[in-house]
């Protein structure tokens, strides 16, 4: 029996060993479904404490249900190691590592490289390995490639399959998660696309879309956050030209949408944030270079989502001043740190860097998010505000609001008396807007 008719028995059995590097919010919920789809699941990651709690049924992810992760454990059928010599137990494993960018906003992709250089010393014969991470295209073939044949003396396409299939993880999202998200394959070999496209329709209760090979898939990755990066680009830089004009853009996006085709809705904000949109158009332009192109259009999105935070806290010196009052010495209040609402994911959040222009103009800076009370930033801790209440919010001298979290009570907030800067248009159906700027 050929290695494929092999993987194939195993995958429609279910005694196909799963794995999966790096637990965090794309590794740990996919560990998850893979377990709930009958096939016994081991997640590695070099965090001991992530791989005590999952051991131990404790939960992190807001995306995972704390009762299937404690069932999943108890059952056997997860478990976690810091081990990688364990590889050598799995018929599949995902690679599910940040990749973040470094100091000068060029790729780090050390995360990926370290990971598939500890597979590589155990990969055994008839296993397949899956970069999940966001990377620019090539990765797969150009690094993944020579790393594991070189590390395992093994050769890709005869002893082991290797292939791309994008993580497509958006936190806090009600209807979408990992299980009923389309999945995009891409493999080196027909042989290695079917199989790994095969593990995929087992493990996930959506459709699976096979590509040519890993590089297509890659980029299809980079094209659907550039496209939301470059859109949210164009709606934040007619939000400053709005502003000067005295027009309200919230109120434009809204009478655009209601057309029936050809618009979509992207709405401005302080910058942009999460794991995925302000990074994966730096891993493009950065690899454009290698073939002596410009990705001139997308840069230029990029630079006015990056500068955003600045302009958020230009907008607000400008508001105290009509209150004869300073941004320096002034006491402000961030009102959400996390990158979009509902969630406690602070990746890349715009109020960070809202909150570290704030300071830069002297201003004392506090900060209230339900969802995170504290926060990290620069190797430096940060904690918020327990509570707010009318009696707290009027000892600032401005409020303002960079995530829409539905627990706050704005109209509270609103009604206290102390200048707004709402940046996320939450205030819409406050009656009294007296003290209230809408960016």
């Amino acid at each position: 029996m050929s290695m494929k008719q092999e993987l194939i028995k195993k995958i429609e059995n279910k005694t196909l060993t799963m794995g999966v590097c790096g637990l965090g919010y794309v590794g740990l919920p996919l560990a998850v479904d893979k377990a709930k789809h009958g096939f016994k699941t081991v997640g590695f990651d070099v965090q001991a404490a992530k791989v005590d709690m999952v051991n131990a049924g404790q939960n992190y992810i807001g995306d995972v249900v704390d009762a299937d992760l404690q069932e999943l454990v108890s059952s056997g059928m997860l478990s976690a190691t810091t081990d990688f010599s364990k590889v050598c137990d799995v018929d599949f494993i995902a690679i599910c590592v940040p990749t973040p960018l470094d100091a000068h906003q060029q790729p780090d992709i050390s995360y990926v490289k370290n990971s598939t250089i500890e597979i590589a010393k155990h990969l055994t014969k008839g296993t397949m390995v899956v970069l999940e991470s966001t990377s620019y295209p090539g990765t797969t073939e150009e690094l993944l490639k020579p790393i594991l044949e070189e590390g395992s003396g093994l050769k890709c396409g005869e002893d082991f399959y290797l292939g791309f299939s994008p993580e497509r993880v958006d936190p806090g999202n009600l209807i979408y998660k990992t299980s009923n998200t389309p999945k995009v394959v891409g493999a080196i070999g027909k042989d290695a696309a079917e199989v790994i496209s095969m593990v995929y329709s087992a493990i996930l209760d959506s459709d699976v879309h096979t590509v040519s090979c890993p590089a297509v898939a890659e980029m299809e990755k980079i094209l659907e956050n550039t496209y939301r990066n470059i859109n949210i680009g164009l709606v934040n830089e007619l939000a400053i030209l709005c502003h000067k004009m005295g027009i309200n853009i919230w109120e434009v996006i809204d009478a655009a949408k209601t057309k029936p085709y050809g618009f979509q809705a992207f709405y401005p904000g302080p910058g942009l944030g999460g794991h995925c949109i302000p990074l994966d158009p730096y891993y493009l332009s950065w690899k454009a270079r290698e073939f002596g192109f410009h990705t001139s259009m997308i840069e230029a999105s990029m630079m006015i989502n990056d500068r955003m935070p600045e302009y958020t806290v230009e907008r607000a010196g400008k508001i105290l001043n009509r209150y004869k009052k300073a941004l320096n010495g002034a006491k402000v209040l961030v009102l959400g740190v996390a990158y979009k609402q509902d969630i406690d994911d602070y990746r890349e959040s715009p109020a960070v860097h809202v909150i570290e222009e704030f300071h830069k103009t002297g201003a004392n800076v506090d900060f209230y998010d339900p969802f995170i009370p504290k926060y990290r930033n620069k190797g430096v801790w940060y904690g918020g505000l327990a509570e707010i209440n009318p009696e707290v919010l009027r000892q600032y001298d401005l409020i303002c609001i960079t995530t829409a979290h539905t627990p706050v009570d704005y109209e509270m907030v609103a009604n206290v008396g102390v200048p707004v800067f709402d940046c996320k248009n939450v205030t819409q159906n406050v009656v009294n807007k007296e003290n209230i700027e809408v960016l």
